[in-house]
């Protein structure tokens, strides 16, 4: 077997002076596999640097809005105001982007109260029982930095569907405290259906009152945490 001597004075830089030690004046033998050994331990021991990010949905600067055909002639929208949640970003691995958001189904806004209530009821969201609408994250295809699309699970009622978001970032900025920001512009859509929302009345004419279809805009800014 091959042995490589090693001399205390190998751990000093030079000119400087080492603690007395038991072996400062003593040849350690060691082989040369087993050095080799404590090096590659070494290296398995080093932490590369994180590449990973999180972020929170600052609410006041964000928006979720919502279209539907009213009477078959126009549209009504809405948006949610109390929105929470969470971006989780790899820059080694964009397509892991994690992203958890919840939406406070109270919060619905119309601009009309009486329809609002009756969208908090039974008959459509049953805001009692199912107080959250949570979207999370489950594929991302694309560019994370121009347009890409934003693949995962929506779950209102306790009824969960895959939905599919167009999203487009906005760049990302330091504001005036020194906070990192990063902004997002997404639309999508989905059968209310899906979810259990399927109150609707018969118009005389033909048609119904409230279409199937609801339109999605979302604008999100978040902020770096960590």
């Amino acid at each position: 077997m091959q042995f490589t001597y090693l001399y205390s004075s190998l751990v000093a830089k030079a000119g400087d002076e080492l603690p007395p030690t038991p072996f400062m004046h003593e040849t350690i033998y060691r082989p040369t596999t087993e050095v080799l050994t404590m090096a590659t331990t070494s290296e398995r021991l080093a932490v590369a640097p994180s590449t990973t990010t999180t972020w929170n949905i600052d609410p006041t600067h964000t928006n979720v809005e919502f279209g539907v055909r009213h009477l078959m002639i126009s549209t009504v929208k809405g948006r949610f105001a109390k929105v929470s949640g969470a971006v989780i970003f790899d820059a080694a691995d964009p397509s892991a982007l994690e992203v958890d958001a919840t939406i406070d189904v109270a919060s619905i806004d119309t601009r009309q109260e009486q329809r609002d209530a009756h969208l908090r009821s039974g008959d459509f969201f049953d805001a009692e029982r199912f107080p959250s609408i949570r979207f999370v994250a489950t594929r991302l295809d694309g560019d994370v930095d121009g347009e890409f699309t934003l693949t995962g699970d929506l779950t209102i009622r306790d009824i969960t569907r895959p939905i599919v978001l167009r999203v487009t970032s906005e760049g990302r900025v330091r504001d005036p405290w020194g906070n990192a920001r990063a902004g997002f512009s997404a639309t999508g859509k989905i059968d209310r259906r899906a979810f259990g929302l399927t109150w609707n009345q018969a118009l005389e004419a033909g048609g119904v009152v409230v279409g199937d279809e609801v339109k999605l805009s979302i604008d999100l800014e978040l902020t770096r945490v960590a």
